[in-house]
């Protein structure tokens, strides 16, 4: 590799991680990232003097990144069901994430929260708190001021932290929750499965539309426990069905795959105190393609569920014994 491909390289992945944490989508970042690096192409090949290509990158990407978040949340507001974002594997990756601070950015529980924050909140809080630039850098990205920055930034945080408390977990201690998850999971075993969430824990599944999911986000751990055992004894009578532990947005996941090892869903587990606080569960195989073969899931549940006169949950809207968590 040149000393050019490398820098190259470089700035992409620089892009991309700003990009991603942005928009929550891997496939709307590499869009953003493509059209970051062609712009610093051109300036180069146009005699444009940039002294910092990383800083001019970042510029270009957050500015960029900012315009399609504010297109991309009309299209949000009609997707069908739960909206998650695009999970990516970290596992055996020199990522980012390896940082405590950048691996929390990274997260599914936390992209969902940054949603909830306006583009520019957005992008103040996470090149500031995550990326380490300074307030005046940042007013220059965004074309405001400083004074403007802060009160971002500050906002942001405040929002963040209201609603997503840190606790620390070491590695160890969620690799080891999430291998008694997946063997309760995979036991059936109820209370040992309950044991492991927290009281007030939510489940979240993102079918999109292409595949039966969860309608809307289930809370309590007994709620929880017992639709992720009726899902695993659905999918148990796929041929081989297996569920393997993962590193997913620098946490704990898991990944759900077929004989073929094909994949069905991608699981996030948020742990904190020594309990499992949330679980996102993304089974729309748009969302899944850039991991691999995607199977077709969606047959095999709808043969599944339950017929008329079985009894079901009391909350059919938010329980179906037929959807994937």
């Amino acid at each position: 590799m040149t000393a050019e491909e490398h820098e190259l390289e470089q700035l992409r992945a620089a892009s991309f991680a700003i990009a991603y944490r942005m928009l929550g989508s891997v496939c709307e970042a590499e869009d953003v990232v493509q059209e970051a690096l062609l712009r610093v192409h051109r300036a180069i090949e146009d005699g444009e003097q940039i002294t910092s290509p990383r800083a001019y990158v970042a510029t270009v990407t957050t500015r960029l990144a900012i315009n399609e978040l504010r297109s991309a949340r009309a299209r949000r507001e009609q997707y069908v069901g739960e909206w998650l974002p695009e999970p990516i594997l970290t596992d055996g990756v020199d990522d980012p994430a390896q940082h405590a601070e950048m691996a929390d950015s990274l997260s599914l529980a936390m992209l969902v929260l940054l949603e909830s924050l306006s583009p520019e909140q957005r992008a103040a809080l996470l090149l500031h708190d995550v990326f380490d630039y300074g307030y005046r850098e940042i007013a220059e990205i965004i074309a405001t001021s400083e004074d403007n920055v802060r009160q971002l930034a500050s906002r942001a945080r405040h929002h963040v932290q209201e609603r997503r408390p840190r606790f620390q977990t070491s590695r160890e201690q969620r690799e080891e929750l999430t291998q008694r998850f997946l063997a309760a999971a995979q036991q059936g075993d109820l209370d040992g499965l309950e044991a492991l969430l927290a009281h007030d824990v939510v489940l979240t599944g993102d079918g999109g539309g292409k595949v039966p999911a969860l309608a809307r986000s289930l809370r309590g751990r007994n709620r929880v426990a017992r639709t992720l055992l009726t899902w695993m004894r659905v999918a148990s009578r796929l041929p081989d069905f297996t569920l393997r532990a993962t590193e997913v947005n620098g946490g704990p996941g898991v990944m759900a795959l077929d004989g073929q090892q094909r994949l069905i869903s991608v699981w996030s587990l948020d742990i904190a105190r020594g309990e499992i606080r949330s679980i996102s569960s993304v089974v729309n195989p748009d969302k899944l393609a850039h991991l691999g073969v995607v199977a077709d899931f969606a047959s095999p549940v709808r043969a599944h569920r339950p017929r008329p006169d079985t009894p079901i949950d009391p909350q059919p809207h938010t329980h179906n014994p037929g959807a994937t968590p």
